[in-house]
């Protein structure tokens, strides 16, 4: 199980490169050489396993203010994408990869900027049990529920921001002044 993270509030995405750096180096490499130390010795002695990468919903919408968080964790989502079907390609591997996509969850990384746990942040404890029943029905995209977001609401979030390339708004629409009501009616709708 990869679960690398460090956050840091947003700058405007030309400023602080060392911020970016240590994000990128945490979030995504962090994810990336776990895979590259253990995967090999995993493939190696034949058994069923699986490697977990822990993701972010803001790696799916992108939401603005934090764009080296975002984009680490859009990157830990595509190579364990990546992973996964290149563990369908390999012979005899009985290794499944996964995305955990965790809800706000009170850890001590949140503790550091909210020192006492709001009653809409879930913890760790739910999210492993959540994280559990998903690997038993074979989930890749472990989407973990939180009572701030209910999950018909989180899917509609990730379809209007696929729908961005789809239908060329501009980009982060969800955002854009000139889309608040069709985003507004597409989430009531």
């Amino acid at each position: 199980m990869n679960n690398a993270g460090i956050g840091r509030m947003g700058t405007k995405p030309w400023e602080d490169l060392e911020a970016f750096h240590s994000i990128i180096s945490v979030n995504l490499m962090g994810v990336v050489h776990g895979c590259h130390a253990f995967m090999p010795g995993m493939l190696g002695h034949g058994e069923p396993a699986a490697v977990i990468n822990t993701g972010s919903k803001q790696g799916i919408t992108r939401p603005p203010g934090n764009y080296a968080y975002n984009l680490s964790k859009s990157g830990v989502l595509a190579y364990t994408e990546s992973i996964a079907h290149a563990l369908r390609q390999e012979e005899g591997s009985q290794i499944s990869a996964h995305l955990l996509i965790p809800a706000f969850v009170y850890t001590p990384m949140v503790s550091a900027f909210i020192p006492e746990k709001p009653p809409f942040a879930a913890t760790a404890d739910e999210t492993v049990d959540f994280m559990m029943a998903s690997l038993e029905r074979g989930d890749f995209y472990i989407l973990c529920p939180d009572p701030e977001t209910p999950r018909p609401l989180d899917e509609k979030r990730i379809q209007w921001t696929a729908d961005d390339i789809i239908q060329n708004r501009p980009a982060l629409s969800r955002w854009h002044p000139d889309y608040e009501a069709a985003f507004k009616a597409f989430i009531e709708g």
